[in-house]
């Protein structure tokens, strides 16, 4: 089985060793072109190049693969039975989809229908799904509308993070994967069709989505944006028109936690370096765990106000 694939992040890195490991014959791998990063703007392999090139695999980085006919005849070249796609990061083309002999196929982050599109670990946490899970599937030229192969279902933690999600997604999607390219081999491979009904949408996620809404914004709510953009973005409001990133809190529902009558939401009701600092929302109040000032570092809350001051009646925006 000659496998040619396609990836970028720590994600997809996870289902090429398990390819590799699992003894496939991966004729290419293909990845996104190597980026400028830190102060020194040094060029940063993607980890999927990196571990490529441990392995000795022959590496591609078209800056486009839509008519882009260099490359589509390179991977013609290959005569691969399979390619694999897992967070590539650009759109495949029929051209290429249409090249391997048993199709391409793609590892997706949700129980498909459910959360088709860029984004699906991210906005699960940030919809505080309970469930999620991994479906492996033949690729079309849809937005991952093609016949599913195999899901594996897993619990989401109440207090799950999307990093630590997405670490876990990628172990089990390896695995998933590994099982269907099995599948495929011994030409045994189930195909069902996705439930168009049932289709919902995870877009690619804005700056914009990290602010937020103390007026409108539940405890909940605000603790399920803290968790899915954590580590990706953080979310974030203003204290003094000054920045403040959030990456952990807790929802003090069910807790002692007094709270002023007619009290405005976003308002400080508790600021102290042995206790901690405690928001108002709309519906109760959130304990801040984790926080990032400006130009400074993430810190426990009770280790940033030991230097920094936040006073009670101060209402962040």
């Amino acid at each position: 089985m000659k496998i040619v694939f396609m990836g970028t992040p720590d994600f997809a890195k996870e289902s090429l060793e398990g390819l590799v490991e699992a003894g496939y014959d991966v004729a290419a791998v293909v990845t996104n072109p190597d980026k400028p990063k830190g102060r020194g703007m040094k060029m940063i392999f993607s980890p999927v190049k990196e571990y490529a090139v441990s392995k000795g695999l022959e590496v591609l980085q078209p800056v486009k693969v839509r008519n882009n006919e260099e490359f589509i005849d390179r991977i013609k070249s290959y005569n691969p039975d399979v390619i694999c796609v897992v967070a590539y990061g650009k759109i495949i083309p029929k051209e290429i989809l249409d090249i391997p002999k048993f199709g391409c196929i793609n590892v997706h982050g949700s129980l498909l229908p459910k959360y088709r599109g860029a984004a699906p670990i991210q906005w699960a946490v940030l919809n505080g799904e309970k469930i999620t899970g991994i479906t492996t599937m033949f690729m079309d030229i849809g937005m991952d509308t093609g016949d599913m192969i195999l899901k594996e279902e897993v619990e989401i933690g109440e207090n799950e993070t999307t990093g630590e999600l997405w670490n876990r997604l990628s172990k089990i999607g390896s695995d998933l994967l590994v099982k269907t390219i099995g599948l495929i081999e011994n030409g045994n491979v189930p195909r069902e069709k996705q439930d168009e009904s049932e289709a919902t949408y995870a877009p690619m996620l804005s700056k914009e989505i990290g602010k937020i809404n103390w007026d409108e914004f539940t405890s909940e709510k605000i603790k399920n944006l803290v968790r899915g953009l954590n580590p990706i973005m953080g979310a974030y409001t203003f204290l003094d028109e000054k920045k403040l990133k959030i990456w952990e809190i807790e929802n003090c529902r069910g807790k002692a936690c007094p709270c002023p009558p007619n009290v405005k939401p976003g308002a400080v009701i508790e600021s102290n370096e042995k206790t901690g600092l405690y928001i108002k929302t709309v519906d109760g109040i959130i304990s801040i765990i984790e926080i990032q000032a400006e130009n400074s570092k993430r810190m426990n809350i009770k280790d940033y106000l030991r230097g920094n001051k936040i006073e009670v009646g101060k209402v962040l925006k």
